[in-house]
């Protein structure tokens, strides 16, 4: 075994770790904010599987996914942060209304 297959199987099983871990968030996180966090994380470790796979295979024809996976976890965190950005202004005006 060389040192070029002990690389590839570390990245395999690193990749693999983190997305397991991140899974676990995915399904425990208390709050949407938690669950965003991880799907997020979960699709930037399909983006490096993906691309370490590019790498391994000197080739590029997996990029357009990996391109459209980066514009859907860019635009997923947007729409979850102006949700959630709404949430609390709501839950601000309820506050405040209650005080007067």
């Amino acid at each position: 075994m060389n040192l070029v297959a002990i690389l590839h199987i570390t990245a395999g099983v690193l990749l693999g770790l983190g997305a397991i871990l991140v899974l676990y968030r995915l399904v425990r996180g208390p709050t949407i904010l938690d669950r965003m966090i991880a799907s997020d994380v979960l699709l930037t470790t399909v983006n490096l599987v993906l691309c370490v796979e590019m790498v391994i295979g000197r080739h590029t024809r997996t990029l357009p996914v990996v391109l459209v996976l980066a514009g859907t976890a860019v635009f997923g965190s947007i729409v979850v942060a102006r949700y959630v950005s709404r949430q609390a202004l709501g839950a601000n005006e309820e506050v405040q209304r209650g005080e007067r």
